[in-house]
């Protein structure tokens, strides 16, 4: 039987890599105005201003792009283990309770959705039946069945026939038109035309973008994985070494990648071999780099003076539900026409302050919050519903 993990360290580390995970989100987020592409004319803008602009946005996508919400995916699934593995050591079932908490999820997901169109929650919701699913397979065989994910399997299946039919065009799901909708009313619309399209429109282009861009099967190897840590105890101090492997291992991988998806357009032609290809390789380059940070950040945990510093972002992470949601809050208010239209006002430079300081004040707030309460508000109620009290 599965032992239950003991102790405050795993819950510490896993809570101060989903605060990591969830403030690169909400910085991203900000220099991209909330999935809402419309920025301030920057023709008569200072040389020090294009250039900032430039090494913010660069630097915030390599460090943070598909990187953070890889991170928040693995912790996913490493929760559904402390979840179930806590009902098993009662005698209990969780999965089915487990596929009630994801239906809460999906309504939790909409809720944000109304706010801002690039949230991942929906995603989640759907992609997390996998693990009540599997959950109860061998440890090879989840490895196994997450590599297999990993590798992109629709993707690379482009690849081979664009290879051996040049006439192939890789499909995509056609979304112009809803995130046209969708830019027109963050522009020109009222609060609540703005949440009617974005529930419809903005929802159903998110969902086709992470179809098309491989995030359904990254997310869902992701949550595999994420079990896996779980049941092996990888998060406990004792098994440092393994995240120092995991970190040799995610450096070799991680270059060669990054460098082979910046040299495909210059050798590949075919649209129809590139796409697919490309969004491969990056997506394992992402994941590699994700696997750098988490262990970068465990190896800091544990054996550095960095430990209380990252202590101070527990409280944080464990509320990582309420400030992600309440970042699409605040930030659709501030960017978009139904807000304070700051869209037109705010280049990527001080976008990136705007998203700082919201970090700061939701810490600040989590901090005071979790002195006094067990849970995060949206936290508390998820849970609460989860169990029907």
């Amino acid at each position: 039987m599965i032992q239950k993990l003991e102790g405050h360290t795993r819950i510490d580390v896993a809570d101060v890599l989903r605060g990591l995970a969830v403030m690169g989100i909400i910085v991203l987020h900000s220099i991209e105005h909330f999935n809402f592409y419309s920025f301030p004319d920057t023709t008569n803008q200072s040389v020090w201003l294009n250039f900032t602009d430039k090494a913010i946005w660069d630097g915030l996508f390599f460090m943070f792009g598909g990187k953070a919400y890889a991170v928040f995916a693995l912790l996913f699934g490493f929760s559904f283990f402390i979840q179930d593995d806590n009902q098993r050591m009662r005698g209990k079932d969780f999965r089915l309770r487990f596929c009630w908490r994801l239906i809460l999820l999906f309504v939790l997901g909409n809720i944000n959705a109304i706010f801002f169109t690039g949230e991942v929650l929906v995603l989640y919701s759907l992609v997390g039946f996998i693990l009540p699913l599997t959950c109860r397979m061998k440890d090879k065989w989840l490895f196994v069945l997450a590599c297999v994910l990993l590798m992109q399997p629709l993707p690379l299946y482009y690849v081979i026939r664009a290879c051996i039919d040049p006439a192939f065009v890789t499909p995509s799901i056609p979304t112009g038109s809803f995130w046209a909708a969708a830019f027109e009313m963050q522009s020109h619309g009222t609060f609540l035309g703005t949440l009617r399209v974005n529930l419809w429109e903005g929802q159903l282009a998110s969902l086709a973008w992470a179809w098309d861009h491989g995030r359904v099967f990254q997310t869902a190897a992701l949550f595999l994985f994420g079990l896996l840590i779980g049941r092996k105890k990888l998060f406990l101090k004792e098994n440092i070494k393994f995240w120092n492997k995991v970190l040799c291992g995610a450096l070799i991988a991680f270059f060669p990648l990054y460098g082979l998806g910046n040299m495909l357009p210059r050798f590949i032609t075919s649209k129809s071999i590139l796409a697919p290809l490309s969004l491969t390789i990056t997506s394992w380059s992402n994941f590699a780099f994700m696997l750098i940070l988490v262990s970068g950040v465990i190896f800091a945990f544990y054996r550095t003076n960095l430990h209380g510093w990252l202590m101070k972002l527990t409280p944080y992470g464990k509320m990582s539900l309420t400030n992600y949601i309440t970042q699409s809050i605040v930030g659709s208010f501030i960017f978009y026409n139904w807000g304070l239209a700051m869209h037109s006002q705010l280049g990527i430079t001080a976008s990136s302050m705007v998203g700082v300081l919201l970090f700061i004040v939701q810490l600040a707030f989590c901090r005071w919050w979790m002195s006094r309460h067990a849970h995060g508000p949206l936290e508390y109620l998820w849970k609460r519903a989860t169990w029907l009290k």
